[in-house]
Order: C-alpha cells, then structure tokens, then sequence
C-alpha cells in the first residue's frame, strides 16, 4: 500500500463529506503547511463528526453477495518490509483490555469457540479498488459483551505486530453488526497475506482501517491516531 490516495473522481463523489478538502488535500501528500494546516484539520474532524453521528447507523448494513461473486484476487498490503509472520503461532494470544472490567486474553481456540459470523462483502481500499471476498469470525460486540466496557470507554485502538501498525475507531462503528475480527478468507483459515491468525474487518470502512494481524484491542476514552490517519488519511474512513 502507497502513502498517497489514487481513488478516482467518482468514488470521492461517492464516498461524500466524508471525504471533504481536508482529507483530498493531506491524502495527496501535503497537509496544507503551517497557515492550513489548523484549518484543514479542524475540517477533517467536522466531517468525522458528521459520518459517526448522521451517516453511520447499525440499522444500515452492507450488501452482501453470493459467494459465486468472490473476486479471482484480492492484492495483499502491509507495512513491514517482507511479509508478517508469527515465528510462534501457537503462542499467540489477543489482549483486549483498557477502560473495561474484564480485561481478557484471547486465544485462537478462544475465539473460535465463540459464535461466529460469515459474510461475502465487497472490500474498498483507498487506492481505488475493489474486490468481493467472503470473511469469517466473532463480532466485535461479541468480545465486548465479554470484557464488559466502562461507561466512559468512547473508542477502541487496534495494534498488531505489522512494524507497529495502529488504528483507532469510534465505539459506534466498532460495535456495527458487521464489525468481526476475522479468523477464516474464502472458507479457508486465514493466511499470513491477509492478515492471520487474525484481523479486524468490516465492509462499512475502507482497507486501511482493518487492521490485520492484530494483537490488541485497547478500549479508551480518548481518540487514537493511526499509521495512515497520522499522515493526513481521513479518521473514520467509512464508506
């Protein structure tokens, strides 16, 4: 994944306020300097305002396909130089902990034990393609419900072993019905090019938001940044 957007025109049409002059302006590699730099700031966390708490409702779901529509690729990403792997798989767990009152260490078998979901969704990378593929694994509320967040819990930053790679998200996205971490791509386990043992997904955010190869889930009550968001890409990055 480069560090400069390439959607085409009709897709920033598409994807609306929520990406305004802020988020064209930093995505294109230049964050406006020290005069708009405060500006375009101030601009890109109104429009995140606006997709949390007008665009984004948990009764307004994806479109889901038959898994006859599954695209022949889907391109791999990441950060660190060679691709990402666990020299112990077995030894992984997820830690998902912060302002809740059972934090919880999770492992493969855990999670697998857990009631899962299946869908076949379209993927949306920032970049400008799209790809429809099938994903299997426990929804985010799910795990929630377990760990049992504090009243004042307002986000969630997800960490994985890919160099650092972070991301934050809104309770409320997190907490969407189709929001998993995801365990199993196409019926098969999860392989190292997307993001195994595990990775977050939700077909209501582009690509650069599903964090992979998680390793944990931190509920705060303060906004995290972001490897991309850091560098001037859109907070929400909802679709």
């Amino acid at each position: 994944m480069t560090d400069r957007l390439s959607l085409p025109r009709r897709d920033f049409l598409r994807l609306g306020v929520l990406a305004g002059p802020a988020s064209l302006v930093a995505a294109c590699g230049w964050d406006g300097g020290s005069l708009l730099r405060p500006r375009l700031s101030a601009i890109s966390r109104i429009n995140d305002w606006v997709g949390e708490h007008i665009v984004l409702s948990s009764d307004r779901l994806a479109p889901t396909y038959p898994s006859t529509a599954r695209s022949g690729v889907m391109p791999p990403y990441f950060i660190s130089r060679t691709l990402p792997r666990l020299e112990r798989p077995e030894e992984w767990t997820l830690h998902v902990g912060g302002m809740v009152r059972k934090p919880t260490r999770f492992t493969a078998v855990a999670l697998g034990a857990l009631p899962a979901v299946t869908y076949t969704v379209k993927h949306h990378c920032v970049e400008g393609w799209t790809a429809v593929a099938s994903w299997t694994g426990v929804p985010l509320a799910t795990v929630a419900a377990l760990v049992e967040p504090a009243s004042g819990a307002r986000y969630l930053r997800f960490d994985s072993f890919d160099s650092g790679y972070s991301n934050g998200w809104d309770l409320k996205s997190a907490m969407h019905p189709q929001t998993i971490l995801a365990y199993a791509f196409n019926d098969r386990p999860l392989m190292p090019d997307h993001g195994a043992p595990l990775r977050l997904y939700s077909p209501i955010k582009l690509g650069y938001k599903l964090t992979k190869y998680l390793t944990a889930v931190t509920f705060t009550d303060e906004r995290p940044g972001g490897y991309w968001e850091d560098r001037g890409y859109p907070w929400l990055g909802g679709i």
